[in-house]
């Protein structure tokens, strides 16, 4: 298939800028990163670090964490721990709106270089602690080229995810076929700029070294898969399905991207479509699974992270390591060293 020619207002990304000081991309505030997949316990080793360390505010890196009222699914710290630490990232739009990794790069930037202490990650999605951290130039948008695909993929994702095949083989294996936001994306994208989506890539396999701490939770695939489980069960026990039916109802809907997230898409499709709960929840556990697996393939290839391997509780077994790191980010800043 020949490429389309390039829409007029395409720009490059997912590369790389130039300024890649210690300051990680402009942010200001010293920083530590904490990341691991769902389920690994970062947020409350999070938590813990934050109330030991004075003027510590958290930063959530996570594509769905933005959503307002989209709580339980996506296990947004309680009313309690925000009252307790201040935290960035979280229920900047409507479910409805469709929210992107460039919005949440101009939405978070600010607020993190504002931050009084020390600004603590934790970070769920790669490429958007890539577009927060390492000034990640990122790809166009195509508005009239996006709306004709939302059509299309009303009526057959399959036959889109084959035309990605065709356009970018690359791209199309990265992904699941049934992953209608990414594959959507992705054509946009090479329809738009008249090149491989996947050719935007390289950029990502850079790891600037900006001086700062990054701390990574790594369990036993058995026991996270097992934490995993139990971690969907208790947000069905939380009223997950109140919640998503509460959604549904709401005027404006939900936006394509909300109605992919993870528990929400299987629990849609049991309240529209007759599937049993059942059947939903074993395919939510599956789903959740594999997505971790992708996280922790996505943060293997990072050499800048230090991994702690955790057997039993992540708060005992590793807050200690993120305290000291907030500590000394704090003190050396103080000090009068490079703001990380």
């Amino acid at each position: 298939m020949p490429w389309p020619a390039p829409c007029s207002t395409w720009r490059t990304g997912y590369e790389r800028t130039q300024s890649e000081a210690v300051t990680a991309g402009g942010l200001g505030a010293p920083i530590v990163v904490l990341v691991g997949p769902t389920a690994s316990g970062k947020s409350d080793v999070a938590m813990a670090a934050a109330v030991s360390v004075p003027d510590t505010e958290i930063v959530s890196i996570d594509a769905m964490q933005v959503y307002r009222r989209m709580d339980i699914g996506t296990a947004k710290p309680s009313p309690a721990e925000r009252a307790a630490v201040v935290h960035h990232g979280l229920d900047l739009c409507e479910p409805s709106e469709r929210f992107t990794v460039a919005d949440y790069q101009r939405e978070v930037t600010p607020a993190v270089a504002n931050v009084p202490g020390v600004a603590l990650a934790v970070a769920g999605t790669g490429l958007y602690l890539a577009a927060l951290l390492d000034d990640l130039a990122l790809p166009g948008e195509w508005a009239d080229v996006r709306a004709g695909l939302e059509i299309e993929a009303d009526a057959d994702i399959g036959a889109l995810h084959r035309r990605l095949q065709r356009l970018d083989p690359v791209a199309a294996a990265r992904m699941e076929p049934s992953n209608r936001r990414r594959i959507v994306r992705a054509l946009e994208v090479c329809e738009g700029a008249g090149r491989p989506f996947s050719s935007f890539g390289p950029g990502l396999d850079r790891y600037p070294d900006h001086g700062l701490a990054m701390i990574g939770l790594r369990w036993p695939r058995p026991v996270l898969a097992a934490r995993i489980e139990a971690r969907v069960h208790h947000m069905l026990a939380a009223g997950l399905v109140d919640e998503v039916t509460s959604l549904l109802v709401e005027p404006s809907g939900l936006s394509p991207t909300a109605r992919q997230a993870l528990g929400y898409k299987e629990l849609i499709d049991h309240i529209e479509g007759g599937e049993s709960l059942a059947t939903a929840v074993e395919r939510i556990v599956v789903r959740t699974r594999q997505f971790a697996s992708r996280q922790e393939r996505w943060y293997r290839r990072d050499p800048r992270i230090a991994w702690i391997d955790i057997t039993t509780d992540a708060v005992t077994e590793a807050a200690s390591t993120v305290i000291a790191a907030v500590r000394a980010a704090g003190a050396r800043t103080r000090s009068g060293g490079a703001k990380t």
